[in-house]
């Protein structure tokens, strides 16, 4: 490859069109789309300042350095993205490419970050900014820790572990999701999603899990967690205390505790729900739910 080090870009597409080069040191200063339709390309502890740096361009890795606020809409239209040990402090980052891996990567802004991507490995990153992941498919997710709302909003296809998500309504409207010793915080979760399974998770939310369909929960904490799976089809186990459920559509809640319990047959059919739980008090609104309890039946 080509060597090119300590050297100042200046002017729009400074390096239109750049093919196998090995940058390193270099920066990218005023000018958009300095490395457009580029490829082959390896940037080592390299400064991004100005807007589009990295448009229609494949196989390019990118090692330490970092892209200034200016620096939005990073990524876009591309493929083949390895992206470590580097700090992004400009939003809209990755959109509409494909086989992205990031690993040890600070966005400092990631606001509208990995829209509409595909293939995606995330590794210990972290990101503040809302719609994180928006509309993409085909993500392998550990240790993510998020502060922004609606992330992965629309997504299918993903696999989530070891991660904090301080997000208000996310998951909405995905398709297969599993998320597996996460801490997730924020109210509304997974609204209108589908094949949802939430394993050894925390879960801290208001109205969590409603208009879920096959809902699967699997020894999870339920904390301070109300008005739950209104409308999903759900499998629930867990030895946690749930602030309270209403209205679950069908299927089967085992939880150590439910304080309280609120099913309306006007709007769900109680006999295609069954609740099994150690301890209830239940508040009942024209209940004909059957259950079973461990200190008492209740018809």
């Amino acid at each position: 490859m080509q060597e090119r080090n300590a050297e100042i870009f200046t002017g729009e597409r400074a390096m239109f069109g750049a093919k196998g080069i090995n940058f390193t040191n270099c920066i990218f200063e005023d000018g958009e789309s300095p490395l457009k339709h580029s490829s082959n390309l390896k940037l080592n502890e390299c400064v991004f300042a100005y807007k589009y740096p990295l448009w229609y361009v494949s196989d390019i890795t990118l090692n330490g350095g970092y892209l200034e606020p200016l620096a939005r809409a990073g990524m876009w239209y591309s493929t083949n993205l390895s992206f470590k040990d580097l700090v992004i402090n400009a939003p809209k980052s990755f959109r509409k490419s494909s086989q992205i891996s990031l690993e040890n990567v600070n966005f400092s802004d990631a606001a509208e970050t990995l829209w509409g991507c595909e293939d995606v490995k995330i590794k210990n990153v972290f990101a503040k900014g809302d719609y994180f992941g928006a509309n993409s498919e085909n993500l392998e997710v550990d240790g993510l820790s998020l502060d922004g709302n609606y992330c992965f909003d629309g997504c299918k296809n993903l696999r989530i572990a070891n991660s904090k998500l301080i997000s208000k309504d996310a998951f909405w409207n995905c398709e297969n999701v599993i998320a597996q010793n996460c801490l997730i915080s924020g109210e509304y979760l997974a609204w209108n999603a589908k094949n949802v399974t939430l394993i050894n998770c925390t879960i801290k939310s208001l109205q969590a899990l409603c208009y879920v369909e096959n809902l699967v929960v699997k020894d999870c904490v339920f904390m301070d967690t109300s008005l739950a799976f209104e409308y999903s089809s759900v499998d629930v186990s867990t030895k946690s205390s749930i602030k309270s459920v209403k209205n679950p559509k069908s299927g089967i809640i085992r939880a150590g505790k439910i304080d309280e319990i609120i099913i309306d047959d006007s709007l769900v059919d109680a006999s295609k729900i069954e609740i099994v739980t150690d301890k209830i008090e239940p508040k009942f609104k024209e209940i004909t739910c059957k259950m079973k309890n461990l200190e008492r039946n209740l018809v």
